[in-house]
């Protein structure tokens, strides 16, 4: 993405992706503003300390199912980094409505607040749970990712472009399996594998990071973005937490998938292949068929689909350990590592 001093405003920017995304992007565009949006205010002030005296660095309470304080934080913002989330699969599942509100009401009044304040470009995150959802929570991301699809023929040719990118839990954050083994492991206690059969999707916030901006600069607007990522088994996640630790099968979790999945075969007509991603096109009036759109991109086999247990991409044991051994244990000075966000 070509930018000279932006303003961007991340929602839900105090979680673990804001707090890898904006002295990122401080970095790489010196931008005149990152408004950081949320509803929290103790994590606010917490993240605040982080960034004392820098100017740049603006934060703005509020709650994307508040439609007028949108308007008011995306006036004068460039580009829009959309993390907010009811994310907690149980919590959705027994607040429906809330989830209903935060994760598609939410969406719905960003995006008429970032078409009527005139934003360039808006990169939603999703999760591998809105491709085939069996949870609230995945049907409720589903949904959103239409929206933001569909937010482009609302704004019109020349108005602002949207656009997904899809990943799954990223290690060490909350929802993340690792502080869960270490916990486990420091305490004594078995670690709880819900089925051994069982593979996940690994990826970093480094690299999640860097798909929004891949997205930013690629887009035209519709597209979903699903980063190239290796897979790891349960059993194999255990062993580098904790080699050699019991390990006790508790069963699958409701709403749980046995394998993560980021495109399904209903996606692959419209899915292209890129060097580090893949690149699903919306369906719907042919715009998967524009060549601005599809670029270098190759076509996939009409059966394709892109699953924690089909991956081609494996990471090892000793890969992990040295990724938990850099960025978990060094940071917690041998302490049990807090979830990152």
């Amino acid at each position: 993405m070509s930018m000279k001093n932006p303003t961007i405003l991340v929602t839900g920017g105090t979680g673990s992706f804001g707090h890898a995304f904006v002295p990122k992007a401080l970095d790489k565009y010196d931008p005149e503003r990152i408004i950081v949006y949320s509803r929290d205010e103790m994590k606010q002030w917490e993240m605040a300390k982080l960034f004392d005296g820098d100017k740049r660095v603006r934060f703005f309470i509020g709650d994307v199912r508040d439609r007028d304080r949108l308007y008011r934080a995306v006036d004068g913002v460039d580009y829009v980094v959309h993390a907010a989330a009811t994310k907690i699969v149980p919590t959705a599942e027994y607040n429906p409505f809330e989830a209903v509100k935060t994760n598609i009401l939410g969406a719905m009044n960003l995006i008429d607040a970032c078409i009527d304040k005139g934003v360039k470009k808006v990169v939603a995150l999703s999760t591998d749970k809105a491709s085939s959802p069996i949870n609230l929570y995945g049907a409720t991301k589903l949904a959103s990712d239409k929206l933001f699809v569909a937010g482009n023929a609302y704004a019109g040719s020349k108005g602002t472009r949207f656009s997904v990118v899809r990943y799954g839990n990223v290690m060490g954050s909350r929802g993340s399996v690792l502080p869960f083994f270490f916990d486990a492991a420091q305490k004594g206690e078995p670690l709880h594998i819900t089925d051994p059969r069982m593979t996940r999707f690994m990826i970093t916030l480094d690299e999640g990071v860097e798909l929004v901006w891949t997205a930013f600069e690629d887009m035209v607007g519709g597209e979903i973005y699903v980063k190239k990522i290796p897979s790891m088994t349960i059993t194999d996640i255990a062993e580098a937490v904790a080699p050699g630790k019991t390990t006790k099968t508790v069963g699958i979790r409701p709403g749980e998938k046995l394998h993560e999945q980021m495109i399904g075969v209903e996606d692959a007509p419209t899915t292209y292949e890129y060097d580090g991603y893949f690149k699903i096109l919306p369906a719907i009036h042919l715009w998967d068929r524009g060549a601005d759109m599809v670029k270098s991109g190759k076509a996939v086999p009409e059966d394709f689909v892109y699953t924690s247990d089909q991956n081609s991409d494996w990471m090892t044991i000793p890969e992990l350990q040295s990724w938990i051994e850099s960025n978990l244990v060094s940071k917690s000075a041998g302490a049990a590592p807090s979830a990152l966000g």
